[in-house]
């Protein structure tokens, strides 16, 4: 917004207009930029900033950034209270926040102490906003970057002619397209540093560490942060942290670039840990897969994703519409394009289908029936039930979950959804074994005792995954079933003590990975 608005206030200034034009112009620049790329509560935000900047420079009042911030934020939040609880508006006003409250001093720190005054800018304005922004972004990935300042100053020379060329690129486009089109050429340049330098950093094994997540993640990170920057005031201190820090980073780095990381090499499955319910992702290519359920709630899955590097949904899969399936199905879409969803006939209850409806926004919706059968990239699906509509059962929802086999690198993985005995028998009925038959079982309703015995031998599982909520009040998983599962020799991983858990093609040979819970959940 900044760059954008004083692109326009030099050009007005360089043609001599007068001050009142110039607010002019430079306000409907800045609807303009709002409309161009969409208010979100981050461009939201800062176009309220920027009106009352202009609104001062208009009324020859000196610009005060900071009460013009916290004006923007009093204005929005009581225009629309849910803005306080969005994440991307607040990360926009804790990031502005450090700029105005700490880049200044440390950067003028920076240059007593023989800094180049660019670089001392360049480094102080970073790490300003890495500091503030740190606290929510641990409570909502359970991580903290090391990477994000120097990833923020290798982007730094790109900024600029990104978004000046690709809005000039926007406003040339409805009289000259040609010159547009060139001009979008130029901008695509500095844009595909941007994405490189981001999709480089989100990959490095040692990238990030490992952080309590939720509330008392962020606030443990805020009172830690807050007690440094207090701390640091003393000479004294100030050497020790350094000393500390340098002394962290050197034990831990050769672990973390000697371990291989999240996803682990070859993976083939991924349980997510969403808690009491089911979340599974199979890779399709890189930033690519298909997603089976959602979990919950929406941070979760979206989490698991991210840590996948997963930015594309070839396919959603619901299995059915119970809560503990579809109540994260907004975290499945949420930054990322969903190109198709597969969902049961047995529309209940009503409220899971509105939702995955209302989340699929304009996604093709397809109904399989038994046989049914999908392939994209490395993954292959054939929908092996429900044989046939199931009434009258135990629990109808859970009877007539969407049953698939997935093939992926060769590994054949079934995915029963919560399918209980009656349509596992019905399955037994219609279904010849040996397409029952994989390596790999999602064990269905988080292990609960409603298992056919008789299914379980007829899948003949080498690895059994069971997405399942640590302390959840159904005594889930079985300890009957998971008993009989080991004795027929597959090897069990459970989402509520090993977290997020991977089944890999190492070889030849398959292998299980579990990326473990993060310290407050344990």
């Amino acid at each position: 917004m900044a760059i954008v608005v004083g692109a326009v206030l030099l050009l007005a200034r360089w043609v001599r207009a007068g001050p009142r034009l110039a607010v002019i112009l430079c306000g409907l620049a800045l609807i303009g930029f709002v409309v161009l790329v969409r208010p979100s509560p981050s461009v939201v935000r800062a176009a309220t900033m920027g009106a009352i900047g202009l609104a001062a420079l208009a009324a020859g009042r000196p610009r005060a950034t900071l009460p013009a911030l916290a004006a923007a934020v009093a204005v929005l939040v009581l225009v629309d209270p849910e803005l306080a609880g969005d994440a991307g508006f607040a990360l926009s006003v804790l990031a502005t926040g450090g700029l105005l409250l700490l880049a200044p001093g440390w950067r003028d720190g920076l240059r007593r102490r023989g800094v180049p005054a660019g670089l001392a800018e360049a480094l102080a304005v970073p790490a300003a906003a890495q500091l503030a922004c740190g606290p929510v972004v641990a409570g909502i990935s359970g991580t903290v970057s090391l990477v994000a300042v120097p990833a923020n100053l290798l982007v730094v020379p790109a900024i600029a002619p990104a978004t000046v060329l690709g809005v000039a690129a926007a406003v040339v486009s409805p009289v000259w397209p040609a010159g547009a089109e060139f001009t979008a050429w130029l901008a695509s340049w500095p844009a595909w540093w941007l994405v490189t330098v981001a999709r480089v950093g989100a990959r490095l094994p040692a990238g990030t560490l490992p952080w309590p997540g939720g509330l008392p993640g962020a606030l443990l990170l805020a009172g830690l942060t807050l007690g440094l920057l207090l701390a640091v005031r003393r000479p004294l201190v100030r050497r020790l942290v350094a000393v500390g820090a340098v002394a962290v980073v050197l034990g831990t780095l050769p672990v973390r670039l000697v371990a291989s990381g999240w996803p682990p090499p070859g993976w083939v499955v991924v349980a997510c840990a969403v808690g009491q319910g089911d979340a599974l992702v199979l890779p399709v290519t890189a930033g690519r897969a298909v997603v089976v359920d959602a979990g919950p709630e929406p941070s979760a899955v979206d989490g698991c994703l991210r840590r996948l590097g997963v930015r594309e949904v070839s396919l959603l899969v619901v299995s059915h519409f119970h809560a503990d399936h579809v109540g994260g199905v907004a975290g499945v879409s949420r930054g990322r394009r969903v190109a198709m969803v597969v969902a049961p006939a047995l529309a209940e209850p009503a409220a899971g289908r509105e939702s995955v409806t209302l989340a699929a926004g304009a996604a093709r919706q397809v109904v399989p029936a038994a046989g049914w059968s999908y392939r994209s990239g490395g993954v292959e699906l054939v929908a092996l039930g429900p044989p046939y509509p199931m009434r009258g059962t135990r629990s109808d929802p859970n009877n007539n979950s969407l049953v698939l086999r997935a093939t992926v690198a060769g590994v054949r993985i079934v995915l029963p959804g919560d399918a209980e005995t009656e349509e596992q028998r019905a399955l037994l009925d219609r279904t010849p074994p040996q397409e029952l038959r994989a390596e790999v079982l999602k064990v269905a309703h988080h292990g609960s005792a409603y298992q056919e015995p008789a299914f379980l031998d007829a899948v003949r599982p080498m690895v059994a995954l069971v997405p399942v909520g640590a302390d959840n009040d159904y005594g889930h998983p079985s300890p009957v079933i998971l008993d009989r599962l080991t004795r027929a020799g597959a090897r069990v991983l459970r989402t509520d003590t090993d977290g997020d858990v991977a089944v890999v093609l190492r070889s030849g040979r398959l292998a299980v990975v579990g990326r473990g819970l993060p310290p407050g959940r344990r």
